[in-house]
């Protein structure tokens, strides 16, 4: 599994509001400008976070964008399940059902599954919140 440009862009954009938002609406613009990424490509990103109810949009004049809900109610998992669609390691757990013609004799199956509950676990245990406050916890691996 690799975190596309997209995701890493939308998980800094997210960050950017929620750190911005005390001052009203958060101008793409703005965060463009503050995280060195093309407006444009953050029109996209936001289009998807907004369709998902994640952000609250308002055009016009003092416009811009706001998070729907507080930072400690999205984890990073969230956000980037959004943009990247399924965060599983390998094709055959990227539906809800494992349509493999090899999954009851797949001897690395069990391996996959592990580290796919590490990655959601480890993601989805830290929040907008978490990251904003710099409290992003130690995963423990060595």
């Amino acid at each position: 599994m690799k975190i596309s440009t997209k995701g890493r862009y939308a998980l800094r954009m997210m960050v950017d509001i929620a750190e911005h938002q005390k001052d009203g609406y958060v101008t793409l613009k703005d965060v463009a400008l503050r995280q060195g990424i093309s407006k444009k490509y953050l029109e996209q990103i936001a289009l998807h976070i907004s369709q998902a109810g994640m952000l609250r949009a308002v055009r016009g004049y003092q416009g811009g964008y706001m998070l729907a809900r507080p930072a400690s109610e999205y984890s990073v998992h969230s956000i980037l399940q959004v943009v990247e669609g399924s965060m599983a390691p390998v094709t055959c757990l990227q539906q809800a059902e494992n349509n493999c013609e090899r999954r009851d004799t797949c001897r690395t199956l069990p391996l996959w599954q592990g580290l796919e509950a590490l990655i959601r676990n480890y993601l989805s245990g830290i929040t907008l919140e978490d990251v904003v406050e710099g409290r992003i916890p130690d995963p423990g691996l060595q």
